[in-house]
């Protein structure tokens, strides 16, 4: 048997008398006639009470067993959002560590770049310059014997050896030149070498530490996706929590109007019950009270029957 709906029953039965005076409508109907139909109506309302008295039961400790399970529940979400703030604080820094780290040795790269370029640009200026009196030097030696000749005829040398120990020392300048060179030719090549493993070492870091970036992002954005979806369940939780409170609401209103209706149908005024379960004893002892009286006019009606009956029997 499907189990009486309480709600459909008041709504349909009570939903005006809760809130208007029962003897307005009553007026017109007889004392018999209002007996059978608070008879009909006492043994309706005591299926639906003792129906529904266990339904609330097993729904208030539905209600309690969730209301905990909330709390668990509360208190294992604010430590999750608590221990995701600390995670996304400890993710920031690290990823500023890394920004900054890359950023400075991107830096060194480019300072050593240029560094490299302005050697090079001067080992190619020292290299034309040599260039430069390697051909002076050989246009010289074409002129040797000119240069003897113009010693005889000029006065400013007075031997060949006056001009060579010019051209001694001009050599002397130029072997210290190209000393120079070769030294910084060699320093060169060092720098080179040394600029080429910085670049390929830094290659290397700035692509570990992209990856890390990468990671650390990608651990970000699960977190955050995460942390969506646990606030959703609580939303889902709290709207539920809401829902239910309102149902408890709705039957405690409709207890308290039943409540008022039988004190006011034996015409005193109603007391203050301490709580739902108080109001709902006294509901049931009203029903008891009625369903007995209904019991003993039934009895009294059927034995008034049983003796019309029997003083027509001889008459017919």
């Amino acid at each position: 048997m499907a189990a009486f709906n309480f709600e459909e029953y008041f709504q349909s039965k009570f939903s005006e008398r809760l809130f208007q005076d029962p003897d307005a409508s009553e007026n017109h109907m007889t004392a018999a006639t209002r007996l059978l139909e608070k008879k009909r109506e006492m043994l309706e309302l005591e299926q639906a009470l003792s129906a529904q008295k266990e339904a609330f039961q097993m729904k208030m400790a539905s209600l309690n067993s969730r209301r905990e399970e909330l709390d668990k529940k509360e208190l294992s979400l604010r430590g999750s959002l608590m221990k995701f703030n600390q995670f996304l604080i400890e993710t920031d820094i690290k990823k500023q560590r890394a920004e900054k780290k890359a950023n400075n040795e991107r830096q060194e790269k480019e300072q050593k770049v240029e560094e490299a370029e302005a050697k090079m640009a001067e080992r190619e200026k020292l290299t034309s310059f040599l260039e430069k009196q390697r051909k002076v030097l050989e246009r010289e030696k074409v002129y040797r014997s000119y240069m003897e000749r113009v010693i005889e005829k000029s006065g400013e040398f007075q031997e060949l050896k006056d001009i060579l120990r010019k051209h001694d020392t001009l050599s002397s300048n130029l072997g210290d030149m190209i000393e120079k060179s070769t030294v910084m030719t060699d320093r060169l090549d060092s720098m080179k070498q040394e600029y080429y493993t910085m670049i390929t070492k830094n290659d290397e870091a700035t692509m570990r530490y992209t990856n890390i970036i990468a990671d650390l992002t990608w651990r970000k954005e699960t977190a955050m996706s995460n942390h969506q979806k646990w606030e959703s369940l609580w939303t889902h939780i709290q709207n539920t929590a809401a829902r239910n409170v309102l149902l408890l609401g709705r039957v405690k209103m409709a207890t308290e109007n039943i409540y008022v209706q039988i004190y006011k149908q034996r015409g005193i005024p109603a007391k203050e019950a301490e709580s739902v379960d108080d109001q709902l004893i006294k509901i049931k002892t009203y029903i008891k009270d009625l369903t007995d009286i209904i019991v003993e006019s039934s009895k009294q009606e059927k034995q008034s029957k049983e003796v019309f009956d029997r003083l027509a029997m001889p008459g017919k």
